[in-house]
């Protein structure tokens, strides 16, 4: 039997070995009972100016042994490990049509994948192309070319996480997440994302991982359509009946929808065919530029460079009138990225390899957003409060998707710290140096402003006058979200249609959209039958 024994707390110079021992040792079993051992989770402690390295330990023990440990009170930080989580098919019910999925992102590629290998035959529609297509879209954008509104950062195979980090972590607490990892190796990700605490992949490692899984879903009897945007929903007394695109119509009983948080084409027409949709809050703000070396000498003190930790990464929070701001998507080593998928607006985001070798480190800093800040009851009034600020951004920066530029010396004034480093915006489509004030309402800025004073309290030198804020941020998260029943995730006015994942309003990130996606397919194996 399988039990996990967690923080166990080490000098930086420790290995596996160590904790192995740390482990045998809290638990007083004899070593010759250990059937196997393994490390579970390791992370890094930077904080109190020490670093430790924080292991979790997986043992296999004699049943009744565990069953000891796990009943004294006096142990602490052990705990049995889940079983391996099962997934098959239950329902009885036949299929008239096999399932639909809109949207080959995190949610509807995981969805698609649990389908198909089980034997239900989806048919998942992506608005853009496949990779190697969209690497073509996206590379001739961030070079100066024309931006195609269906194959940009935003829309294409893999979704908007294709090019970001492939950041792993999140804060939910969910079986389905080993799944989704598991997964991921066996389509090419490094095993490594199976131990850190705070997995990542990198985007040039990622693309590869994605067209493994690709091509699983078709070897299993999937089919994908590149290219193939839904423009309308059919509905029969208040259940959906078949999905429009430009290519006709295909009959669906079925509809796992799973459209990304930029789907702004989608959301009316799902408005048109009785689908509830809400406003949610959401944030905008800043991508904020340091040296990489910076913020590793800031959290690593002494130890910056030891080729053991990692490029050294934060996540800071700060209350301000009541308001929250928080740094969200940091990228060590990484690059601000241009992610707009409209014509006339500009839009950031960020970015690294798997190596996380870049000079600059950047993150966002975000504000958050009320839907009483939109001033509107309709549910598409965040939509329109982004792109107000995305369109603002477009004509501060000259009408060729430069990007708004400011030194943190200029936009705090006397406030900033001088530190005296050098760096250089990595916006890949340039940018123009001006104030970002009149981009976003009085309540961002002077949000931002009083944020980052707060922050370099935590981070020495996070308010350097070198450092800088390129904006817009407006991709946090949707700004709807797509009701649903708690029991069958079924939409709560159209029967039939299962929305999931970031688009939805459900997730926040990889994995989040990952697990919510698993969860929509378990839903239609519940009750349905495979096709084959």
């Amino acid at each position: 039997m399988s039990i996990v024994v967690s923080n166990i707390r080490l000098p930086l110079d420790s290995w596996a070995g160590d904790a192995y021992d740390a482990a045998i040792e809290r638990l007083s079993v004899p070593r010759g009972l250990v059937s196997s051992i393994s490390v579970y989770k390791r992370s890094f402690d930077a904080r109190h100016g020490k670093i430790s390295v924080i292991y979790s330990v997986l043992l296999d023990i004699p049943g009744d042994l565990e069953d000891k440990i796990l009943s004294d009170k006096s142990v602490f930080y052990v705990r049995k490990k889940a079983e391996k989580l099962e997934i098959s098919p239950k329902g009885s019910h036949p299929l008239e049509s096999p399932p639909v999925i809109i949207g080959f992102g995190p949610a509807g590629m995981f969805a698609g994948l649990m389908l198909a290998k089980h034997g239900y035959r989806p048919v998942i529609l992506e608005k853009g192309p496949s990779i190697d297509e969209r690497d073509k879209h996206v590379a001739g954008f961030f070079g100066g070319g024309c931006l195609d509104p269906k194959a940009n950062v935003q829309f294409g195979e893999g979704g908007a996480g294709t090019y970001s980090d492939g950041k792993l972590t999140t804060r939910i607490s969910d079986e389905r997440c080993e799944l989704v990892l598991n997964e991921l190796v066996a389509h090419g990700a490094p095993k490594e994302i199976l131990v850190n605490a705070k997995p990542h992949i990198g985007t040039d490692l990622l693309k590869d991982v994605i067209k493994s899984i690709r091509r699983e879903i078709l070897s299993a009897g999937g089919e994908i359509r590149f290219s193939t945007e839904a423009t309308g929903f059919r509905t029969d007394r208040s259940s959906v009946s078949a999905v429009i695109t430009e290519e006709g119509a295909i009959p669906c009983r079925i509809l796992i929808l799973s459209v990304g948080h930029s789907a702004r084409e989608t959301f009316p027409q799902l408005l048109k065919s009785g689908v509830f949709l809400s406003s949610k809050p959401f944030a905008v703000g800043v991508r904020i530029e340091h040296p990489q070396e910076r913020i590793d000498r800031a959290l690593y003190g002494g130890h910056a460079g030891n080729k053991i930790l990692p490029p050294a990464e934060y996540a800071l929070t700060a209350q301000v009138n009541g308001r929250a701001c928080y740094s969200f998507c940091m990228c060590p080593g990484g690059s601000v990225i241009a992610a707009a998928s409209e014509q006339g607006g500009v839009v950031t985001n960020g970015m690294s390899l798997h190596h996380r070798n870049g000079r600059n480190a950047n993150s966002a800093v975000v504000v958050s957003v009320n839907p009483d800040d939109f001033g509107s009851v309709d549910p598409l009034s965040g939509v329109n409060f982004q792109r107000k600020i995305e369109q603002a951004a477009f004509a501060a920066g000259g009408g060729n998707y430069a990007a708004p530029c400011v030194r943190a010396g200029d936009f705090l004034g006397a406030a900033a710290r001088d530190n005296g480093f050098e760096i250089s915006p990595t916006y890949p489509r340039g940018v123009k140096f001006c104030g970002i004030d009149d981009i976003f309402p009085d309540f961002v800025t002077e949000t931002i402003r009083l944020s980052l004073l707060q922050f370099d309290k935590k981070i020495s030198g996070f308010a350097s006058s070198g450092s800088f804020l390129t904006a817009p941020e407006t991709r946090t998260s949707s700004p709807v979200r797509i009701g649903r029943k708690a029991n069958t995730l079924e939409s709560v006015t159209v029967s039939g249609i299962i929305p999931c994942g970031e688009g939805a309003g459900y997730a926040g990130g990889i994995m989040s959209a990952a697990v919510d996606g698993i969860k929509a397919a378990e839903r239609i194996m519940e009750e349905y039958k495979p096709l084959i």
